[in-house]
């Protein structure tokens, strides 16, 4: 596993090299935020790890601008930020995981597995994996394309695209936001259920129409998908 890791401080940045070589991962390591954007864009990582305060360019926009060109790759954000809002905009932006500092060597290489291990289901999926159609939806979970109405749905992240997957595929169907954790994600979320919600809205303003808003929040319950109800906030 190779895995760049942009961070300034000196101090984590040793303790995740010392652990890295324990687990055997190749670790690159870049103090600047522009450069090690640059070094980012240019070469094939397995997940990036990204601190949220560096000199040059700051993690979110690092984040933002590899969503941006549609880099595919797992992000997990460093932040001492612990404010819902903060951690919120970081996966606005496209990170698929953040961790707080401080933080444990064994809590970030849980995160690293998960992220992996769900973006490398992805690439191993066979090319003649199932085609999925609704009434206004097509998903090739193969290509991981999706077209609404006939029409593609640009710029999905992996984790809307599986999001999305998944509630067509339970239609009607109440999910509390811990069971869409627990299905979805598919590993003990360690940050709050707010992701859920972050993802869901950016879901429907990808894919929702004005009178078809698809993504329904159920009061004290949850979100369900349904094709043929109106908004039921």
């Amino acid at each position: 596993m190779k895995i760049l890791v942009i961070e300034d401080n000196e101090s984590v940045s040793s303790m995740i090299e010392m652990f890295f070589e324990k687990e055997g991962i190749e670790g690159v390591f870049e103090k600047n935020g522009l450069e090690g954007y640059e070094r980012a864009i240019s070469e094939v990582w397995d997940c990036l790890i990204i601190d949220w305060m560096l000199p040059g360019m700051d993690g979110v926009a690092i984040c933002r601008k590899l969503r941006q060109a549609d880099v595919a790759v797992p992000i997990i954000m460093l932040t001492a930020k612990d404010s819902e809002s903060d951690q919120v905009l970081g996966l606005e932006m496209g990170a698929d995981d953040y961790v707080t500092k401080p933080f444990s060597p064994l809590a970030l290489m849980a995160r690293i597995k998960a992220v992996t291990r769900r973006y490398s289901a992805v690439k191993g999926r066979e090319p003649d994996a199932t085609v999925l159609k609704t009434n206004h939806f097509t998903i090739n979970t193969a290509t991981r394309e999706v077209l609404l109405d006939g029409k593609p749905i640009p710029n999905l992240t992996p984790k809307e695209f599986d999001l999305l997957q998944f509630f067509i595929q339970h239609p009607k169907q109440v999910f509390s936001r811990e069971q869409l954790l627990d299905r979805v994600w598919g590993y003990d979320f360690y940050g709050d259920d707010r992701t859920v919600d972050v993802h869901i809205k950016r879901l429907r303003s990808k894919v929702s129409k004005a009178q078809q808003p698809f993504f329904h929040t159920v009061w004290g319950v949850g979100y369900r998908f349904d094709e043929t109800a109106g908004d039921s906030e």
